[in-house]
């Protein structure tokens, strides 16, 4: 297993390294157990990917295909190493999906600055090109059989990181906090909201959820007449997932490129600020 591998190779083995570790956790029983009533243990799931084999492992199967034998020290020794490897496999995928969309990411953020020198051109090419990174992700999943709650995960995580990017970006740079910024990334939410639609919850599963962080921000830099909103209004429907000072950041960074119109009233800015 090498880190220049394709995601072709890595999702072949997960795959195969997967099924293997699954069986086994079905097929293994504690020892002093009888041979078709295993004595029910409370089993700690201590890492991430034991939790996700664990689970997978309550999958049916048929028993009289798998037959269930007493665990010795070099089964338990060996189930280890193979988790540790299917462990490997799982986050060598995602980091080669994170990279690619993040050199995109890097380019999305960038996107303010660029058009205000009149040098963006096609501002949805860089959307796309991160739907197409998750469309060749969910192909070689689909055709290398993967277990879809490997597959849910992966996709969980690379959302996930997806936020953190671009949320922290409009944290960061004030060009990130304007009116056209707010709508750029609005449309390119919109583009990743379809996909997760389109390849259904067995393998988005929960990934749209992900990025609330970035859409309750962007979709308060869209709203106009933003002086007419009240503090509660922002707190408790806008931008529930948003902490008080980061509101405040965003608020106190927001600028209108667009239509030149004003941010919260001073009041909610006053508030925010003696909360802060």
């Amino acid at each position: 297993m090498q880190k220049h591998e394709g995601n072709a190779d890595l999702a072949y083995w997960l795959s195969n390294s997967s099924s293997l570790l699954i069986i086994l956790q079905k097929s293994l029983k504690p020892a002093g157990s009888s041979g078709t009533t295993p004595l029910k243990r409370p089993q700690t799931q201590t890492s991430f990917l034991g939790r996700m084999v664990f689970r997978a492992s309550n999958i049916t199967v048929d028993m009289d295909l798998v037959r269930q034998v007493e665990a010795k020290y070099p089964a338990f020794l060996f189930k280890q190493q193979l988790t540790a490897f299917v462990e490997g496999l799982y986050g060598m995928i995602r980091d080669n999906v994170k990279r690619e969309i993040s050199s995109v990411l890097s380019l999305i953020i960038q996107a303010p600055r660029t058009a205000k020198a009149g040098l963006l051109t096609d501002q949805g090419s860089n959307w796309q090109a991160i739907v197409d990174h998750l469309n060749d992700l969910l192909k070689t999943l689909q055709e290398n059989c993967v277990p879809t709650i490997f597959a849910r995960k992966i996709f969980t995580q690379i959302f996930s990181s997806i936020n953190a990017q671009l949320f922290n970006s409009l944290l960061v740079r004030r060009e990130c906090c304007s009116f056209s910024n707010g709508e750029y990334v609005k449309q390119g939410l919109e583009e990743l909201e379809a996909w997760c639609t389109q390849s259904k919850p067995e393998y988005a599963g929960s990934a749209w959820d992900e990025l609330k962080h970035i859409c309750q921000a962007v979709g308060f830099l869209v709203i106009f007449k933003k002086f007419r909103i009240s503090y509660d209004e922002i707190i408790n429907d806008l931008c529930t997932a948003l902490s008080v000072q980061q509101l405040y950041k965003i608020c106190t960074q927001y600028w209108d490129d667009k239509y030149n119109t004003e941010s919260v009233s001073e009041e909610v800015s006053t508030r925010r600020m003696l909360m802060n």
